[in-house]
């Protein structure tokens, strides 16, 4: 931490005190803690509705088989650091962890150069409840929740995004550890029509840009008029933009206006790409929607921009990149659980299927 992030911590200041999360919830502005107890309670309520259910059926040789879920005993969340306080990652992690019921939660974050994390995202872990935080990031935060240090038990599972160097390490340590995924650089697809207003459209794709210089943000319309509205709107907005020379990157190296010639070309495209970010800017979304089939999340309509479900819609926003949507999900509440099934067979319920299971050892040479 000290090489990499510039940061003096003694051994005993790499955990965050209750004094330092009691500071930061008791300076938090009344409109941050309102917004950040919406999120939760929104976020809540979507996972809540896909928590697994225990289940059992007796098949037919009257052996009762089923599954049971757990909750993993210990994670560790990483809330990647910098310059920007995400507390919206805070929220789309510990609050799905929470309502898996996990029992110890190991939050990692990189401090600043003076040993400091951005106090609202102190105070929404503070409002989450969890006590256990520590003051580190990058692959050495990886490192420490999968193999343990004097100060930071190792845990069952990491979960949450991180820098290039996180997912190098996340992939390294996997087995030792279970992992949620390997996440890239953040990426928007915006499907519009000529009946949106071109600044919006803008501000959509540049609400990805400004992430990263390696984010991804894409276009894709059936007006070539309207193309070059969007494209003059994002050259406009570029300035003003806190992160200027972020998006600007990030346009310059990774941003794309596609034209089609009807919309009917579209799905093929959009599943082709497989974004992390859909908008479906168009009359009838929903029913575009039903065309694509590989999309980590999906925003409907003129009206909801992929930032909604960044902060507070509900749904997950760690989500599949570089296309990986085609084969994987969000972060949802089966992240944080694992499975057990069970067999329970009595002495009749043996008797009637004991003869199958010789058969198929013998043909395996097994008997």
């Amino acid at each position: 931490t000290l090489l990499y992030d510039k940061a003096k911590l003694a051994s005993g200041e790499i955990r965050v005190t209750q004094d330092e999360l009691k500071k930061a919830k008791d300076e938090l502005l009344p409109r941050e803690k309102e917004s950040i107890l919406e999120a939760i309670e929104n976020v809540t309520l979507f996972h809540e509705r896909s928590v697994p259910e225990n289940w059992d059926i007796t098949n037919n040789h009257g052996a009762k088989v089923g599954e049971k879920y757990y909750p993993i005993d210990r994670v560790g969340i990483y809330v990647p650091g910098g310059n920007v306080p995400l507390i919206s990652t805070v929220i789309m992690t510990v609050t799905i962890a929470k309502v898996a019921k996990v029992k110890q939660i190991a939050v990692v974050t990189p401090p600043s150069a003076e040993g400091k994390i951005a106090p609202q995202m102190l105070a929404a872990l503070a409002l989450l409840g969890v006590e256990e935080i520590y003051k580190v990031g990058g692959a050495q935060a990886i490192a420490a929740l999968a193999y343990g240090t004097e100060t930071i038990a190792p845990v069952d599972k990491i979960v949450g995004p991180g820098n290039a160097f996180v997912a190098a390490a996340k992939r390294q340590v996997f087995g030792q550890v279970g992992i949620d995924s390997i996440a890239g650089p953040s990426e928007i697809l915006v499907v519009a029509d000529a009946q949106n207003d071109p600044n919006w459209i803008a501000a959509d794709l540049l609400s990805q840009a400004e992430h990263d210089e390696a984010a991804q943000s894409i276009l894709i319309t059936d007006d070539v008029d309207f193309a070059d509205a969007v494209e003059a709107a994002v050259q406009a907005m570029l300035p003003q933009l806190e992160r200027t020379a972020v998006a600007g990157q990030s346009w310059a190296d990774n941003g794309a206006i596609i034209t089609v010639l009807s919309m009917d070309e579209m799905p093929a495209l959009a599943n082709r790409i497989a974004a992390e970010h859909l908008e479906l800017a168009l009359d009838d979304a929903a029913g575009w929607s039903g065309k694509i089939r590989h999309a980590g999340a999906m925003f409907l309509g003129r009206y909801t921009p992929e930032a909604i479900g960044d902060y507070v819609a509900g749904p997950n926003h760690v989500l599949p990149t570089a296309g990986t949507a085609r084969f994987s999900s969000g972060l949802g509440v089966a992240d944080f659980m694992k499975r057990t099934t069970i067999v329970a067979c009595d002495a009749d319920g043996f008797s009637a299927i004991a003869p199958s299971g010789v058969a198929l050892a013998d043909a395996e040479g097994l008997g």
